[in-house]
C-alpha cells in the first residue's frame, strides 16, 4: 500500500503543478511564455516527484509508464493495476483541489476546464489527437525505459532525463492536444470539468486514454528488441 499511496501522492502534485500552471498562466502558443511556463511545470513536477518517492514506487505516476513496466517485467500485474487505480485517484484529487482553489477564489481558469487536454490544436481530429498522443508518449515512455534500465550507468540523473523529455513532449504536444502522454492526468481534470457543466473533456477523454497506451506499448516493445542481445 506505500507504493499505491505514493503513486497517489505523485500523481495528485503532478496535476496539481501541471494543469494548476496552465489553468494561471493559460497555454495558448500565442502566449510563448505560458506555453513554455506549462511544459516546465510538467517537467518540473515530475522531477520534485521523482527525488521524492522514485524510491518508493519507481514514481510512475502515469498509467502508460506503468503498462511500460508491465510488458519489460519490470512491475507485477496486482502492482500494475493497484498502480493505475490510485494514479486516478490522484489525479481526481489534484483536479478537485484545482477546482477549490480556482473557484473559491473566484481566479479565472485560463484553459476553462481545468488543464483538460482537447482537439482544437488538431482541428478536432480524433485520428490526428490519437496518432500525437501515440507518438509524444512512445517518444517519452522510450526515454523512461533506457534511462532507467539495469544497464543504464546514469540512475542517480533518471529523474532530470525523464523530466526533460516530459518537458520536451509538451513543447510539442501542448499547441496540438495540450499534451497528455497520460491517461490519469487526463481523466482527473476531464471528470472534474464535467461535474462543473462542462463535458466536452470528457467526451474526448478516450483519446488520451487510447493514444498514451498504445504509445507506451509501442515504446515497450521497441526498447526490448533493442536492448535484446
Amino acid at each position: 500500500m506505500k507504493k499505491y499511496f505514493a503513486e497517489f501522492i505523485g500523481t495528485m502534485v503532478l496535476v496539481l503543478i501541471g494543469c494548476g500552471t496552465a489553468m494561471a498562466v493559460g497555454c495558448d502558443p500565442a502566449n510563448g511564455s505560458g506555453y513554455i511556463l506549462t511544459a516546465f511545470a510538467f517537467g518540473l513536477g515530475l522531477i520534485t516527484m521523482a527525488y521524492s518517492i522514485g524510491n518508493i514506487s519507481g514514481c510512475h505516476i502515469n498509467p502508460a509508464v506503468s503498462l511500460g513496466m508491465l510488458i519489460s517485467k519490470r512491475i507485477s500485474v496486482k502492482d500494475f493495476w493497484g498502480y493505475i487505480a490510485f494514479q486516478i485517484l490522484g489525479a481526481l484529487a489534484g483536479a478537485g483541489l484545482l477546482a477549490l482553489i480556482f473557484n473559491g477564489s473566484g481566479i479565472v481558469d485560463m484553459t476553462g476546464a481545468y488543464g483538460s487536454n482537447g482537439l482544437a490544436g488538431v482541428n478536432g481530429d480524433m485520428g490526428i489527437g490519437v496518432l500525437v498522443e501515440i507518438l509524444l508518449t512512445f517518444v517519452f515512455v522510450l526515454s523512461v525505459l533506457g534511462v532507467t534500465s539495469e544497464k543504464a550507468k546514469h540512475g542517480h540523473v533518471a529523474g532530470v532525463v525523464i523530466a526533460f523529455s516530459l518537458v520536451a513532449v509538451h513543447i510539442l504536444g501542448i499547441g496540438l492536444t495540450g499534451t497528455s502522454v497520460n491517461p490519469a492526468r487526463s481523466l482527473g481534470p476531464a471528470i472534474v470539468s464535467a461535474f462543473s457543466g462542462s463535458g466536452a473533456a470528457l467526451g474526448v477523454v478516450w483519446v488520451f486514454i487510447v493514444g498514451p497506451l498504445v504509445g507506451g506499448a509501442l515504446a515497450a516493445y521497441t526498447y526490448k528488441m533493442l536492448e535484446k542481445k
